[in-house]
């Protein structure tokens, strides 16, 4: 149990090493606290492929039956423009090559969460599925 616990910190301390090598201090940050929530024994580190099944969905359950997945809005390429689905106003690229000020400030990140979570999924998203998600678009 010891040894699984000491390989997920060291996972998640890579993670956090490589972004901040690449200068995305704030992110690793960010993904550094949620590695350090998902501390489940099972825990091996995010997964850009479950970001990419997060990110196109579809979900049901959401409180938004428009929107089934994050691509509803953010459209299947997070590298390109969105539009929000009701206001139809433009959405800055998800992917952090398009916009590498995305996923830099810890408040902007866990509002958004909150209440995109609720929307797309009908609850909130756990640590992983955040970190997850994150690894995804930063990997964009």
């Amino acid at each position: 149990m010891k040894t699984i616990l000491l390989l997920a910190a060291a996972v998640a301390f890579g993670t956090g090493v490589a972004l901040a090598a690449s200068g995305d201090g704030e992110r690793a940050r960010i993904l550094d606290g949620y590695a350090a929530q998902a501390k489940a024994p099972d825990f091996t580190g995010f997964s850009a492929e479950r970001g990419q099944a997060l990110y196109l969905g579809p979900h049901a359950g959401g409180t938004v039956a428009d929107t089934p997945a994050c691509a509803s809005c953010h459209t299947r390429d997070p590298t390109a423009t969105g539009r929000h689905y009701k206001t139809g106003r433009d959405i800055l690229p998800m992917a952090v090559s398009a916009n590498p000020k995305r996923f830099t400030d810890p408040a902007e990140v866990e509002k958004r969460f909150g209440r995109d979570c609720v929307n797309v999924l009908g609850r909130a998203c756990t640590a992983r599925e955040k970190g997850d998600f994150i690894t995804f678009l930063s990997n964009r």
